[in-house]
């Protein structure tokens, strides 16, 4: 097995535990945290909230691993894009953390909640209230807005490289320009969460990427596309060395 090919099957595996882990890990936790009484729930379920935080790390990891795992095949194509990649799915995965380390504060606040008396319940609900939201902005915007961006470049890339069928790179750049739109729109109107405006924008990309990991597990990278580049590199570096 090649190096392109261990690349290909290794970013698949990661598009499918990225996506998986993105949707598993603040499930465990979204309803307790919608509830009026979020506070006295979240302190009741300790398991659930270990079990979140620990998924949502792991999503923060396969999110930036995989522009990671794909930039050394990228940037012989676009160093630019492949940089740019790796960077805003790095700044999603920073952000993805903001947000678990925000559940994990307010699980602390909950246990000192239950514990308090009614006179000081209210600080309670006000520094909840603005965890949640610091929640709320990171996973609802900000980690979008990056995953948006760094699936716009490795997209483009794949997409003038042949790398994969046009078809389905054009997919994923269509895609992100559609979840980035969707997520501007909800950043300006603070509307997070599954809207039909989120739903219905954000499942084109969604559907690409897992599109996209098994043509990358069972089909791989266009061996083709492969070839032409390497030969076009050698051919700059004998280019280089006659005009030295």
């Amino acid at each position: 097995m090649n190096t392109y090919r261990k690349t290909a099957i290794t970013a698949g595996i990661l598009f499918i535990l990225c996506t998986a882990t993105s949707i598993i890990g603040p499930s465990l936790v979204n309803s307790v945290l919608s509830a009026p009484d979020y506070l006295n729930q979240l302190a009741g379920i300790p398991g659930q909230t270990t079990a979140a935080a620990i998924i949502e790390f792991l999503w923060a990891a396969t999110g930036a691993g995989i522009a990671i795992v794909l930039y050394p095949l990228l940037k012989r194509y676009n160093r630019a894009s492949a940089i740019s990649a790796v960077v805003f799915r790095v700044i999603e995965g920073v952000f993805v953390l903001v947000g678990t380390f925000g559940l994990l504060s307010l699980f602390n606040l909950s246990h000192e909640f239950v514990s308090t008396n009614a006179a000081s319940a209210s600080s309670y609900q006000a520094s909840g209230s603005a965890l949640l939201d610091l929640r709320e902005w990171a996973h609802g915007s900000f980690v979008l807005i990056s995953f948006s961006l760094g699936s716009m470049f490795y997209s483009t890339v794949l997409y003038r490289s042949r790398l994969i069928p046009r078809w389905l790179s054009g997919w994923g750049i269509v895609g992100a320009v559609l979840c980035l739109g969707a997520t501007l729109y909800s950043t300006f109107n603070s509307d997070f969460g599954f809207s039909a405006v989120n739903t219905a924008f954000n499942a084109p990309i969604g559907l690409q990427e897992m599109v996209l990991a098994v043509w990358l597990m069972v089909k791989g990278f266009n061996q083709s596309a492969i070839g032409s580049e390497s030969i076009k590199t050698k051919l700059d570096e004998k280019a280089l060395a006659y005009s030295k």
